[in-house]
Protein backbone atom coordinates (compact mmCIF):
# COMPACT_ATOMS: atom_id res chain seq x y z
CA UNK A 1 0.00 0.00 0.00
CA UNK A 2 2.79 2.33 0.95
CA UNK A 3 4.50 1.59 -2.58
CA UNK A 4 0.98 2.57 -4.67
CA UNK A 5 0.56 5.88 -2.81
CA UNK A 6 3.74 6.48 -3.37
CA UNK A 7 3.44 5.93 -6.97
CA UNK A 8 0.45 7.96 -6.88
CA UNK A 9 1.76 10.98 -5.10
CA UNK A 10 4.90 10.60 -7.89
CA UNK A 11 2.43 10.70 -10.90
CA UNK A 12 0.45 13.85 -9.04
CA UNK A 13 3.50 15.94 -9.13
CA UNK A 14 4.50 15.46 -12.92
CA UNK A 15 0.64 15.95 -13.80
CA UNK A 16 0.07 18.62 -12.02
CA UNK A 17 3.77 20.51 -12.65
CA UNK A 18 3.49 20.89 -15.75
CA UNK A 19 0.18 22.43 -16.44
CA UNK A 20 0.60 24.41 -13.44
CA UNK A 21 4.20 25.75 -15.12
CA UNK A 22 2.71 26.39 -18.13
CA UNK A 23 -0.08 28.30 -16.06
CA UNK A 24 3.28 30.65 -14.46
CA UNK A 25 4.60 31.24 -17.36
CA UNK A 26 1.37 32.87 -19.29
CA UNK A 27 -0.17 34.69 -16.10
CA UNK A 28 3.08 35.85 -14.54
CA UNK A 29 3.87 38.78 -17.48
CA UNK A 30 0.28 40.15 -16.14
CA UNK A 31 1.11 39.85 -12.27
CA UNK A 32 3.26 41.85 -9.86
CA UNK A 33 6.46 40.48 -7.92
CA UNK A 34 3.80 39.67 -5.00
CA UNK A 35 1.15 38.01 -6.91
CA UNK A 36 3.52 35.60 -9.37
CA UNK A 37 4.80 34.81 -5.99
CA UNK A 38 1.61 33.53 -4.25
CA UNK A 39 0.58 32.05 -7.44
CA UNK A 40 3.43 30.12 -7.65
CA UNK A 41 2.70 29.43 -4.17
CA UNK A 42 -0.43 27.78 -4.87
CA UNK A 43 1.17 25.06 -6.56
CA UNK A 44 3.43 24.14 -3.16
CA UNK A 45 0.23 24.25 -1.11
CA UNK A 46 -1.56 21.68 -3.14
CA UNK A 47 1.77 19.46 -3.09
CA UNK A 48 1.48 19.65 0.69
CA UNK A 49 -2.13 18.96 1.10
CA UNK A 50 -1.93 16.28 -1.37
CA UNK A 51 1.59 14.72 0.67
CA UNK A 52 -0.65 14.50 3.74
CA UNK A 53 -4.02 12.89 2.59
CA UNK A 54 -2.70 10.68 -0.16
CA UNK A 55 0.78 9.30 2.07
CA UNK A 56 0.23 10.45 6.01
CA UNK A 57 2.96 13.15 5.76
CA UNK A 58 0.95 15.64 7.91
CA UNK A 59 2.90 18.24 10.02
CA UNK A 60 2.62 20.40 12.85
CA UNK A 61 4.12 24.02 13.63
CA UNK A 62 5.69 25.00 17.07
CA UNK A 63 7.41 28.17 17.45
CA UNK A 64 4.97 30.36 15.23
CA UNK A 65 5.45 33.77 18.06
CA UNK A 66 9.24 33.44 17.08
CA UNK A 67 8.79 34.72 13.29
CA UNK A 68 9.75 38.68 13.64
CA UNK A 69 7.97 41.22 11.74
CA UNK A 70 10.77 42.36 9.98
CA UNK A 71 13.09 40.71 6.76
CA UNK A 72 14.90 37.94 8.17
CA UNK A 73 16.92 35.54 6.92
CA UNK A 74 15.95 31.56 7.66
CA UNK A 75 18.20 29.08 7.48
CA UNK A 76 16.59 25.81 7.73
CA UNK A 77 17.89 22.06 8.76
CA UNK A 78 17.46 20.29 5.40
CA UNK A 79 16.78 16.44 5.11
CA UNK A 80 14.03 16.12 2.54
CA UNK A 81 12.00 18.03 -0.83
CA UNK A 82 9.25 18.04 1.82
CA UNK A 83 10.44 21.30 3.54
CA UNK A 84 11.82 23.05 0.08
CA UNK A 85 8.13 22.45 -1.17
CA UNK A 86 5.98 22.77 2.46
CA UNK A 87 8.22 26.23 3.78
CA UNK A 88 6.56 28.51 1.35
CA UNK A 89 2.97 27.11 1.83
CA UNK A 90 3.54 27.76 5.32
CA UNK A 91 5.22 31.18 6.21
CA UNK A 92 3.21 34.25 6.13
CA UNK A 93 5.70 36.19 3.97
CA UNK A 94 7.51 35.61 0.45
CA UNK A 95 10.21 33.29 0.93
CA UNK A 96 13.66 34.31 -1.51
CA UNK A 97 15.31 30.76 -2.25
CA UNK A 98 19.07 30.97 -3.13
CA UNK A 99 20.18 28.52 -5.62
CA UNK A 100 22.19 27.55 -8.33
CA UNK A 101 21.56 29.26 -11.81
CA UNK A 102 21.37 25.69 -13.56
CA UNK A 103 17.87 24.92 -11.95
CA UNK A 104 16.83 27.22 -14.23
CA UNK A 105 17.29 25.69 -17.04
CA UNK A 106 15.22 22.43 -15.52
CA UNK A 107 12.12 21.87 -17.73
CA UNK A 108 8.44 23.96 -16.32
CA UNK A 109 9.60 24.01 -12.71
CA UNK A 110 12.45 25.66 -14.08
CA UNK A 111 11.47 28.05 -16.28
CA UNK A 112 8.69 29.13 -13.95
CA UNK A 113 11.36 29.69 -11.26
CA UNK A 114 12.98 31.97 -13.30
CA UNK A 115 10.01 34.23 -13.24
CA UNK A 116 10.03 34.67 -9.74
CA UNK A 117 12.27 36.93 -7.70
CA UNK A 118 14.82 34.47 -6.72
CA UNK A 119 18.57 34.79 -6.03
CA UNK A 120 20.51 32.54 -8.31
CA UNK A 121 24.28 31.37 -7.66
CA UNK A 122 26.88 31.43 -10.73
CA UNK A 123 29.46 29.41 -9.39
CA UNK A 124 31.67 30.19 -12.32
CA UNK A 125 32.11 33.63 -11.06
CA UNK A 126 33.99 32.08 -7.61
CA UNK A 127 34.39 34.17 -5.02
CA UNK A 128 32.32 37.69 -7.33
CA UNK A 129 29.44 35.32 -7.03
CA UNK A 130 28.76 35.92 -2.83
CA UNK A 131 28.86 39.70 -3.70
CA UNK A 132 26.24 39.09 -6.14
CA UNK A 133 23.81 36.59 -3.67
CA UNK A 134 24.48 40.13 -1.16
CA UNK A 135 23.28 43.01 -4.20
CA UNK A 136 20.58 40.19 -4.67
CA UNK A 137 19.54 39.54 -0.98
CA UNK A 138 19.69 43.36 0.21
CA UNK A 139 17.20 43.79 -2.57
CA UNK A 140 14.90 40.52 -1.94
CA UNK A 141 15.20 42.05 1.84
CA UNK A 142 14.28 45.95 1.28
CA UNK A 143 11.21 44.32 -0.34
CA UNK A 144 9.94 42.50 2.36
CA UNK A 145 11.03 39.05 1.43
CA UNK A 146 12.61 36.29 3.87
CA UNK A 147 15.93 34.93 2.54
CA UNK A 148 15.65 31.25 3.07
CA UNK A 149 18.97 28.87 2.61
CA UNK A 150 20.01 25.51 3.94
CA UNK A 151 23.24 25.71 5.87
CA UNK A 152 24.15 22.24 5.34
CA UNK A 153 24.10 22.40 1.71
CA UNK A 154 22.58 18.78 0.52
CA UNK A 155 19.63 17.08 2.29
CA UNK A 156 21.52 14.68 5.67
CA UNK A 157 19.79 11.29 7.06
CA UNK A 158 17.72 10.99 10.11
CA UNK A 159 19.83 11.76 12.90
CA UNK A 160 23.01 12.90 11.18
CA UNK A 161 24.22 16.41 9.76
CA UNK A 162 26.29 17.93 7.63
CA UNK A 163 29.22 20.69 7.78
CA UNK A 164 27.16 23.95 8.56
CA UNK A 165 28.35 26.53 5.90
CA UNK A 166 28.66 29.82 6.70
CA UNK A 167 27.49 31.41 3.56
CA UNK A 168 23.68 31.85 5.50
CA UNK A 169 25.62 33.97 8.33
CA UNK A 170 27.78 35.54 5.91
CA UNK A 171 24.67 36.99 4.03
CA UNK A 172 23.00 37.98 7.31
CA UNK A 173 26.27 39.56 8.82
CA UNK A 174 26.78 41.63 5.43
CA UNK A 175 23.09 42.80 4.80
CA UNK A 176 22.33 43.22 9.22
CA UNK A 177 19.70 41.04 8.99
CA UNK A 178 18.34 38.84 11.98
CA UNK A 179 18.12 35.25 12.05
CA UNK A 180 16.18 32.80 12.11
CA UNK A 181 16.26 28.97 12.69
CA UNK A 182 14.55 25.99 11.79
CA UNK A 183 14.50 22.69 13.11
CA UNK A 184 12.50 19.75 11.45
CA UNK A 185 12.08 16.02 11.16
CA UNK A 186 10.77 15.77 7.60
CA UNK A 187 13.13 12.68 6.67
CA UNK A 188 10.80 11.05 8.86
CA UNK A 189 8.10 10.93 6.12
CA UNK A 190 10.17 11.74 2.58
CA UNK A 191 14.12 10.38 3.59
CA UNK A 192 16.14 11.93 1.03
CA UNK A 193 17.04 10.20 -1.98
CA UNK A 194 14.23 7.41 -1.28
CA UNK A 195 11.01 7.25 -3.56
CA UNK A 196 9.12 5.94 -0.92
CA UNK A 197 6.81 8.39 1.26
CA UNK A 198 5.94 7.02 4.47
CA UNK A 199 2.84 8.50 7.25
CA UNK A 200 3.89 10.71 10.24
CA UNK A 201 3.64 13.94 11.65
CA UNK A 202 6.54 16.39 10.47
CA UNK A 203 7.44 18.68 13.30
CA UNK A 204 8.78 22.35 12.32
CA UNK A 205 9.79 24.12 14.91
CA UNK A 206 10.87 28.01 14.86
CA UNK A 207 13.28 28.94 16.68
CA UNK A 208 14.09 32.38 18.70
CA UNK A 209 15.50 35.19 16.25
CA UNK A 210 19.22 35.45 16.73
CA UNK A 211 20.76 39.04 15.78
CA UNK A 212 23.42 39.55 13.57
CA UNK A 213 24.37 42.97 14.35
CA UNK A 214 27.91 43.64 15.08
CA UNK A 215 28.80 40.11 15.27
CA UNK A 216 31.12 37.80 13.08
CA UNK A 217 29.65 35.18 10.55
CA UNK A 218 31.53 32.72 12.16
CA UNK A 219 29.14 33.28 16.17
CA UNK A 220 25.91 33.52 14.25
CA UNK A 221 26.66 30.34 12.31
CA UNK A 222 27.99 28.74 15.50
CA UNK A 223 24.66 29.70 17.16
CA UNK A 224 22.36 28.63 14.56
CA UNK A 225 24.21 25.35 14.21
CA UNK A 226 24.27 24.81 17.90
CA UNK A 227 20.15 25.75 17.99
CA UNK A 228 19.39 23.66 15.06
CA UNK A 229 20.89 20.48 16.26
CA UNK A 230 20.08 20.75 19.66
CA UNK A 231 16.37 21.33 18.89
CA UNK A 232 16.63 18.29 16.55
CA UNK A 233 17.47 16.07 19.53
CA UNK A 234 14.47 17.74 21.65
CA UNK A 235 12.02 16.99 18.57
CA UNK A 236 13.07 13.49 16.82
CA UNK A 237 15.44 12.08 19.93
CA UNK A 238 14.76 8.39 19.39
CA UNK A 239 16.53 9.66 15.68
CA UNK A 240 19.67 10.58 17.94
CA UNK A 241 19.60 7.48 20.24
CA UNK A 242 23.11 6.23 21.46
CA UNK A 243 24.69 9.10 18.92
CA UNK A 244 26.56 11.93 20.51
CA UNK A 245 25.48 15.39 20.11
CA UNK A 246 26.33 17.12 17.65
CA UNK A 247 29.17 19.85 18.61
CA UNK A 248 29.17 23.88 17.58
CA UNK A 249 29.15 24.29 13.79
CA UNK A 250 32.05 24.22 11.35
CA UNK A 251 32.02 27.63 9.45
CA UNK A 252 33.45 27.90 6.31
CA UNK A 253 33.02 30.31 3.67
CA UNK A 254 31.99 28.39 0.97
CA UNK A 255 29.62 29.87 -1.22
CA UNK A 256 25.82 29.15 0.28
CA UNK A 257 23.55 27.38 -1.72
CA UNK A 258 20.71 25.49 -1.25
Amino acid sequence: MLQLRSILFFIFQIVWTIPYAIACILSFPFLSRVQRYWFAVGWCKVVTRVGDKLCGMRYRVIGWENLPQTPAIILSKHQSAWETVALPALMPRPLCYVFKRELLYVPFFGWALGLLSMIHIDRRKGTDAFASVVKQGRERLSEGSWIIMFPEGTRTKTGSRNKYKSGGARLATATGAPVVPIAHNAGRVWPRNSFMKFPGEVIVSIGPVIETAGRTAEAVNADVAEWIEREMIRIDPAAYTSKPRASASDTSDATPRT
